[in-house]
């Protein structure tokens, strides 16, 4: 969902010391919920400077309903019972005039999620228009003049923005996405927050990147300015969704890494480039002994829950070690046993299971099997897949399951089975754990190799119908 309201309330106030005494103040706020489920959303806010020049700015305003924030990315916040102020990070501290600053939260609610009815730019309430204090005189303040209007209600819109993306349309369809991972672009049309984050080797700072515009494509200008004359790892892949479920480095479980503590390697932030609908993007270059991982998610099915995800892959990047996986996994990093997880796996491995051809395949890691179709072992109907960008779909739900795949740039999916769960015991039910794991498998197993653009999960057990309209919206995205 992505409930939007654009703050521009009669009335003035005076700019505070970081103005100049004459300087021309004025701003508009807009407040964009773009997800929400019970108990919790996600917000995203665009301030719009119409006055002079502004560089340090301090946002604030007042829950009306006792939402609290939990998470807020692109600055810094601190919130006193319904009071809240957020501060430019040091990168966008700088706001011209006519330009824009976003930031991004989640939050917590609890009987009902109204937006604030008001915004103040450091200082000055954010009306719509701009406010010019005297240029002579004492500098005391003058009395605010009398609203010409009375205050308007803010405005609510219902639904998505016009142009939307996968999380829109799996929301739609009544299986939002509860995970939303991507370097390379948004995957909710309304959202603003950043993408991923780097770390460089010269002085271990980070930066988070971010998107162009809202729904757009990563800002990689930002990463190459960052990194450059070094080199960066990517340390943190947000989750989108608001649901708070973030890839980080992987940690040791039935099998170490080879980075410190026997955690994974981060993957080289420049491995993988790419451009979407024209711009610069980079994805997420695995190589044997890379791993992300989050082992304490929310809102990600367990147990026989029904599931859908997908994830683009680069179709040539790919090897016959275990496992390049993108889904469910187990919370404690080791194999508890058959029907565990529930993840895509793309490679040519043949020890579990395979189709036809030399591969890569498409199949589904259930723990103790990479699975092609209802037999363990080999199964026909899995084809191999070998597209420079390759959409790969695994969905679940009791005893059901299916494996949809087809080209990123062009073109529908096809799906390569859809019936019962393995033929082989323990899975039916499923004991999914929840854990998120991108590019090794459940128990850490960390020889794979491939490398990953975007992918979702969700809650609910997708339709065919809403698949094929995210591909539709992949293939408009314009990966090259």
């Amino acid at each position: 969902m992505a409930v939007t309201t654009a703050v521009a309330l009669a009335g003035a106030g005076l700019a505070s010391t970081q103005f100049a005494s004459a300087a021309a103040a004025g701003c508009q706020v807009t407040y964009t919920v773009t997800t929400q489920w019970q108990g919790g959303f996600g917000a995203s806010v665009s301030v719009n400077n119409l006055g002079d020049p502004i560089n340090g700015w301090r946002l604030t305003w007042s829950f009306g309903a006792g939402q609290t924030i939990t998470q807020l990315w692109n600055g810094s916040y601190t919130q006193s019972g319904s009071q809240v102020t957020v501060t430019n990070a040091s990168y966008n501290a700088s706001i011209p005039t006519g330009a824009s600053a976003s930031f991004g939260f989640n939050g917590t609610w609890n009987t009902s999620n109204p937006a604030p009815s008001s915004f103040a730019l450091n200082g000055v309430t954010c009306t719509g228009g701009v406010s010019t204090p005297p240029t002579s005189g004492s500098p005391s303040p003058p009395a605010s003049p009398t609203p010409t209007s009375p205050t308007p209600t803010p405005s609510r819109t219902s639904g998505p923005p016009p142009a939307q993306q996968p999380c829109d349309i799996y929301a739609a369809g009544g299986t939002p996405c509860v995970a939303a991972h991507s370097t390379t672009r948004a995957l909710y049309a309304a959202y603003t927050g950043p993408l991923y984050q780097v770390r460089r080797a010269s002085d271990n700072t980070t930066r988070d990147i971010g998107v162009l515009s809202a729904g757009g494509a990563a800002n990689a200008a930002t990463q190459d300015s960052f990194c450059a004359n070094t080199t960066c790892l990517i340390t943190i892949i947000y989750d989108q969704s608001g649901r708070g479920n973030p890839l980080t480095q992987a940690p040791p479980g039935g099998f170490s890494g080879p980075a410190a503590g026997g955690y994974d390697n981060l993957a080289n932030a420049t491995a993988a480039p790419t451009t979407v609908g024209g711009h610069k993007a980079y994805g997420v270059y695995v190589a044997a002994g890379t791993g992300y991982r989050n082992n304490s998610t929310h809102g990600i099915a367990t147990g026989d829950q029904p599931e859908g995800m997908y994830a683009i892959f680069d179709g040539t990047h790919y090897n016959g070690g275990c496992c390049f996986d993108y889904g469910n996994a187990e919370t404690n990093s080791r194999d508890d046993g058959n029907g565990t997880m529930e993840a895509i796996y793309f490679g040519n491995i043949k020890v579990w299971g395979y189709g036809t051809g030399n591969g890569p395949w498409i199949m589904a890691d259930m723990e103790n099997g990479l699975y092609s179709g209802r037999n363990a072992g080999y199964n026909a109907n899995d084809p191999t897949v070998n597209y420079r960008y390759t959409t790969a779909i695994i969905k679940g739900e009791p005893n059901h399951w299916a494996i949809r795949g087809g080209n990123a740039q062009s073109g529908g999916l096809s799906t390569f089975y859809d019936g019962l769960r393995p033929n082989v015991s323990g899975y039916n039910p499923m004991k999914k754990q929840g854990a998120i794991i991108l590019g090794i498998g459940g128990d850490n197993s960390n020889g794979s190799a491939g490398t990953f653009y975007e992918g979702v999960m969700t809650s609910g057990y997708p339709s065919d119908a809403t698949e094929n309209a995210v591909q539709a919206n992949i293939t408009a995205a314009g990966y090259r």
